[in-house]
């Protein structure tokens, strides 16, 4: 199952059934800028016992298009590195 936004929101409303469902999508998008922001201003996330984000730069380099094997200038990015925690990495990894 892909997390969608929307099965994330019903999934709060079940479980938090005092909160109205405005507040917890204004809470869930508060939550996602964030985290955006953050990784924009070259900050880590960390979000402890379930996973953390890390900007990342890649440098620019020189790189070769398979198709045609013509060399490609590649500029300078910001990447993203995900990475899960220990705990969360063996519940997934469980065999049942």
């Amino acid at each position: 199952m892909a997390a969608v936004k929307s099965d994330l929101i019903k999934e709060l409303t079940k479980n938090y059934p005092n909160f109205l469902k405005k507040d917890l999508i204004k809470l869930f998008d508060i939550c996602v800028y964030e985290i955006q922001e953050s990784l924009r201003r070259g900050e880590r996330v960390e979000l402890r016992e379930l996973f953390s984000f890390e900007p990342r730069l890649q440098k620019a380099r020189i790189s070769r298009n398979p198709k045609t094997n013509q060399k490609v200038n590649t500029p300078e990015k910001k990447t993203i590195l995900f990475k899960i925690s220990k705990e969360w990495a063996k519940k997934i990894n469980e065999k049942k």
